[in-house]
């Protein structure tokens, strides 16, 4: 997943780009809400982290002009003022979450997560190549022909599209897809993979899902 970073300070800029691109997301950085603007007008974004106190125009009015120009990439602001007002002019002009900086990275993280899934919530057909997924009906398509997929086929094959360009654990697919702690002693993930390959090998959809020695499975973005 793909991400922009706006934020003039070196040191703080520098500490969120490498956190993120550890845990695999694929970081753009702008110092300034020209550069940034210019990123937004040339790339599509799964997130886009904000500071409000930025050179020139501000945080604020940048976050505008994103959504004037019909960007809904989700926005995360992040700040060191911490009253309601604040909050609440941050949200108003655009924002979907706010974080005020000092903060804790994993926290940071969490807020990132949940809404990256409610952008992905809101999306009613997944695509991928010649790979259509409508969620609303639990179907899957190759070129136009159905994917005969078993439930939890399906809810696998939508959990790595959605997080795709990330490794997924066998523990994550588990507490996602059968909502229960991962037990060692079982291998119910890589059998529904192994089953889940053989149907998209039939409609000549292969080495789409890519297993990761020792960690677990993800689709490339």
């Amino acid at each position: 997943m793909r991400m922009l970073l706006v934020e003039d300070e070196k040191g703080v800029a520098n500490f969120i780009k490498k956190g993120l691109e550890e845990e695999l997301y694929t970081i753009d950085h702008a110092e300034n809400a020209e550069d940034a603007l210019s990123f937004v007008g040339a790339n599509q974004y799964d997130l886009i982290i904000l500071d409000i106190m930025l050179p020139g125009m501000n945080g604020l009015d940048l976050c505008k002009e994103i959504r004037k120009k019909g960007v809904q990439s989700p926005v995360m602001m992040l700040t060191a003022r911490d009253t309601i007002d604040d909050k609440v002019t941050g949200l108003d002009s655009g924002a979907d979450d706010y974080m005020t900086k000092p903060f804790s990275f994993e926290e940071f993280l969490a807020r990132i997560r949940a809404l990256l899934r409610r952008k992905q919530d809101k999306l009613t057909e997944l695509t991928f190549g010649n790979l259509k997924i409508d969620t609303l009906a639990h179907r899957a398509f190759a070129d136009g022909t159905e994917i005969m997929l078993r439930p939890k086929e399906y809810a696998i094959l939508v959990y790595l599209l959605r997080t795709r360009g990330r490794v997924l654990s066998r523990t994550q697919i588990l507490e996602n897809v059968w909502g229960y702690d991962f037990n060692p002693n079982t291998n119910i993930v890589d059998v529904h993979i192994k089953a889940l390959r053989e149907k998209l090998d039939e409609v000549n959809i292969q080495n789409l899902i890519r297993s990761v020695r020792g960690v677990g499975y993800m689709i490339d973005s």
